[in-house]
């Protein structure tokens, strides 16, 4: 009898628990909106012997309304610029205290537009012909600096960009050979068919220490591109690593820092076969350059999960290869490659083609990540000294996961004062891959709240201190009636009451 009894109560106490947790199902909205560092970048440069600097209000309007560029049947909302400096007048000396308060002046502009930029520095934007044997004709001497002064040059940068690094998405390898794309060279090991044909070990130490000083002048918490696959390969495992060089899984990302903050930016996405070289092995000491183009995207694809992927088309041969389905394969090597952003502007007839072809609403809100609410079960009431228990279920829907670090609260806002607390989930969103993710956890409520209805909300805010009261830093979630413009927070819909 007694045990009887006992196992009423049971039942009792379970069902009153069950009946006290309310279950929230949301819309999802497929509009196309403005979310930190993704999407489709408005590409920009200077050259630092004319130095243009930034305007802050066309950095403002990119921010606050789509844009169209160029040649373009298609805009995009912006929350990435890509800004490029060429180091022209510097090949042969220092950085100027002028060139260096300038850069300063343009992160203060993109900081107070609400934007982030994707960095390179490189040293000429120009080509020649000539009498080489190259096969696009671009002819020696390249005109890149030598190394003892892009070093240099690095450990200048270095303190501005550990100061500015809150406004840096990610910065790209850069420096050497024309663009920065780490090919024509005069001082790092040429492999173009008009010179060495490969790239000899010692100029892949060379490579290697250039990557690594320029991970040491960023925080920790931020990335570098690199232009090729194997440009990675050889800096994880040496000069004379293999294109069969293993990938990065979630075990070696603890274990291999500075690979984890390696990156990558195909400037020719989709433009060949094998990206005009993109997916090329460039040979060492001990091996001639040659194509790899079938393992090489397999190590990207599989290492491109956890670190930063973006880059531009570059032409539009490759057709109807980079078209969409069904006639080509452009989404699903964006999301099979996990790519975060893109060049808006170029190359337009490539980008163009995604828009006649009906792919372009898909692509526009699927780089990067895509966020979308399913439910929420969360308790109708819970006493001051007690636990919050918490679920969360939602899904993302983009081709790849938030590549920079970022706190994930959850904000009590008191439904009569205003007033907030703040608890912080246990939880990674560089984690956040494509597909469902769940946040389950029990909070202790914060001391010194009062009794009286709380409405939940999310927060997603940037990862430092000085953007994380900014909210076109937050992320924001793709569902209906969710989102607060004015502070960033994600409303979950519920009212809690606190007794």
């Amino acid at each position: 009898m007694i045990k009887q009894i006992l196992l009423i109560i049971a039942c009792f106490a379970t069902t009153v628990a069950s009946a006290q947790l309310k279950t929230i199902r949301y819309q999802p909205d497929d509009s196309d909106f403005t979310n930190p560092e993704r999407g489709f970048y408005i590409p920009s440069g200077t050259k630092s012997g004319k130095f243009v600097p930034l305007d802050l209000k066309q950095l403002q309007q990119y921010r606050k309304q789509p844009q169209k560029l160029g040649s373009a049947s298609y805009s995009v909302n912006v929350s990435l610029l890509y800004r490029g400096y060429e180091l022209d007048n510097f090949i042969d000396k220092p950085l100027s205290a002028e060139f260096l308060k300038n850069l300063q002046a343009d992160f203060d502009a993109v900081r107070k537009a609400g934007l982030k930029m994707i960095l390179r520095f490189a040293y000429t934007n120009s080509t020649h012909g000539g009498d080489c044997t190259d096969e696009y004709k671009i002819c020696p001497p390249y005109g890149d600096a030598p190394r003892e002064v892009t070093f240099n040059h690095i450990r200048q940068l270095k303190p501005l960009l550990k100061k500015n690094a809150d406004v840096i998405a990610v910065l790209q390898e850069g420096f050497i050979g024309i663009w920065g794309e780490n090919y024509f060279t005069d001082h790092w090991g040429d492999a173009s068919t008009s010179e060495l044909k490969i790239i000899p070990d010692s100029s892949w130490v060379h490579r290697n220490q250039l990557l690594k000083a320029l991970l040491e002048a960023m925080p920790e918490s931020r990335m570098v591109q690199v232009r090729t696959p194997q440009i990675k390969q050889r800096f994880v495992y040496g000069a004379t690593a293999t294109v069969n060089s293993a990938a990065l899984n979630e075990k070696t990302i603890l274990t291999k820092k500075d690979a984890a903050r390696v990156g990558f930016h195909n400037d020719c996405f989709l433009a060949s076969e094998d990206d005009y070289g993109t997916f090329y092995d460039y040979g060492n000491s001990s091996g001639k350059r040659d194509t790899a183009n079938k393992r090489l995207r397999n190590y990207f694809e599989a290492d491109s999960r956890y670190v930063a992927v973006g880059g531009e088309t570059c032409d539009d041969a490759y057709s109807p290869q980079n078209d969409c389905a069904p006639y080509g394969i452009a989404e699903q090597e964006m999301a099979s490659m996990h790519y975060s952003y893109l060049n808006a502007a170029y190359n337009n007839q490539v980008n163009n083609d995604w828009d006649s072809l009906g792919c372009m609403k898909s692509i526009k809100q699927k780089l990067g990540y895509r966020l979308v609410l399913n439910k929420t079960i969360a308790p109708a009431s819970v006493s001051r000294g007690g636990q919050l228990a918490l679920q969360i279920e939602f899904e993302n829907i983009g081709f790849a996961a938030p590549y920079n670090p970022r706190p994930v609260q959850l904000v009590l806002r008191n439904k009569q004062s205003g007033k907030t607390f703040t608890l912080l989930f246990n939880t990674s969103v560089k984690k956040w891959y494509t597909g469902n993710i769940r946040l389950k956890q029990s909070f202790s409520l914060p001391k010194g709240i009062t009794a009286g209805q709380y409405e939940l909300l999310l927060n997603l805010p940037d990862g430092f201190a000085s953007l994380q009261k900014d909210p076109f830093y937050s992320i924001r979630l793709a569902n209906a009636g969710v989102w607060e413009p004015a502070t960033g927070y994600n409303k979950l819909l519920h009212m809690l009451e606190v007794k």
